[in-house]
């Protein structure tokens, strides 16, 4: 939808400025490509944004259901590892070999 919305608020933009005769072709369209390289680059970052946090999410209920998961080599479960919500990291709890070892939730499949 932002697509969309997005490309129509180009298109217009491009047409008001046919009314700003100081600028030439050549200026006009320069401007629209680079609003329109802006608005895509915005568009890309917060898919990308929304993809990561969509996979923490999911790896996060994966840990609190009980499932294993595998992560950075090691397999993470919520009986030998707790997890810190701020920083998304999973930290060894005591009386376990993992003791204060700390593996970064994104690291995690």
């Amino acid at each position: 939808m932002a697509y969309i919305v997005s490309f129509f608020a180009l298109i217009t933009l491009f047409y008001v400025m046919h009314y700003f005769t100081e600028l030439t072709r050549t200026h006009k369209i320069s401007i629209t490509a680079v609003l329109f390289f802006l608005i895509y680059s915005a568009i890309a970052y917060n898919t990308y944004q929304n993809e990561r946090s969509q996979k923490l999410l999911n790896i996060v209920t994966r840990y609190n259901q009980g499932k294993t998961l595998h992560c950075a080599e090691r397999n993470i479960t919520n009986s030998t590892y707790s997890l810190s919500v701020g920083t998304y990291t999973f930290i060894g709890k005591k009386e376990t070999p993992n003791y204060g070892e700390m593996i970064n939730a994104a690291s995690c499949e």
